[in-house]
């Protein structure tokens, strides 16, 4: 183990171990993984650049798709450490390096989740609304709930890192997981973590409690406006575009449930199962929202053909409502 700063009782680095008693086979684990990686790259850049180049698609709209792909790409960029560990068995981590990547961990995680609840909104007042679309989710609008909702999560996760700095390491620094993450963290201090768990738990709940409960109210109320159009057809492309959103969404929000539970019930699961889904939490969703988000919508499926074959495709217009949101 690492030499402790006896002064304060921090370590000078903690350890990060991957998947425990799997170190032969960590190399070929990596292969997927790298996989992932490379396609959340690729496909994110592509979707920020396609709705870039494009002036019909500088719309809310889009705006939001390009905004989810920032944000894709930064926690997907956070599987380097993991990589690193898998491929140079670069283990060590400096104590105030593991705090940041902690920070970004969940920073990152709590922005995609507020994203996704504006997109719900986005979308309702699309079919809801379709004549007041721009009217209603002006520019102005969407930067102040995106503001509010980036402060949100800024204060609520800033506070995670904050209080784990001040708890006494004076055992083991060693860490069983990929990554650096709160609990993680703070049940390796010899001491009371009340205080962490609770802040833990007012962040899980304020800001992914809350978005949760907003995604939902929004899909019932888009499916709502889809039955009152009374068409079979509108109504099977709509529920089949949901759907899918709700995959992914689900998906999120599942795995981040999972960690949950096995942190703070004591939930017995094993650590190779635990660590894969939370090292998937990071990847999968950077990979499948370019999929359901962007290239099953019609307008960034044309624009992308316009650029790999350099021809003009016959564009379809941008209005937002029903055709836009069950557009395949």
């Amino acid at each position: 183990m690492s030499s402790l700063n006896t002064s304060n009782l921090h370590p000078k680095e903690f350890i990060l171990i991957g998947f425990p008693g799997m170190e032969s086979y960590q190399t070929w684990i990596s292969i997927p993984f790298c996989a992932m990686y490379v396609l959340a790259i690729v496909a994110n850049v592509l979707i920020i650049y396609i709705i870039k180049v494009n002036h019909n698609l500088h719309n809310p709209m889009y705006v939001l798709l390009a905004t989810l792909s920032l944000v894709d790409l930064a926690l997907c960029s956070l599987a380097l450490q993991i990589l690193k560990i898998f491929w140079f068995n670069q283990r060590a981590i400096a104590f105030e390096a593991c705090l940041f990547q902690m920070f970004c961990v969940h920073f990152f995680s709590s922005l995609e989740s507020s994203i996704l609840a504006i997109m719900a909104y986005d979308r309702y007042v699309a079919i809801y609304n379709p004549l007041r679309y721009m009217s209603i989710l002006s520019y102005k609008f969407l930067a102040q709930v995106f503001l509010s909702l980036l402060l949100r999560d800024l204060i609520l996760i800033g506070l995670l890192p904050t209080f784990a700095s001040r708890l006494p390491f004076c055992s083991s620094n060693v860490i069983q997981h990929c990554y650096c993450d709160h609990m993680g963290i703070a049940k390796l201090a010899c001491t009371d973590i009340s205080l962490n768990s609770s802040l833990g738990l007012l962040a899980i709940s304020c800001i992914f409690g809350l978005d949760v409960m907003f995604i939902i109210f929004s899909y019932v109320l888009i499916l709502r406006s889809v039955l009152k159009v009374g068409s079979n057809n509108a109504l099977r492309k709509a529920l089949n575009t949901c759907g899918s959103h709700l995959f992914v969404i689900l998906y999120f929000y599942t795995t981040l449930l999972f960690s949950l539970l096995v942190y703070r019930t004591g939930m017995k699961v094993l650590p190779e199962i635990h660590i894969m889904l939370a090292v998937l939490y990071l990847l999968v969703p950077p990979v499948l929202n370019p999929l359901v988000y962007a290239v099953r919508t019609k307008e960034i499926r044309q624009a992308f053909l316009k650029i790999v074959f350099n021809k003009k495709v016959t564009q379809g217009n941008s209005q937002q409502g029903v055709k836009i949101f069950i557009s395949k």
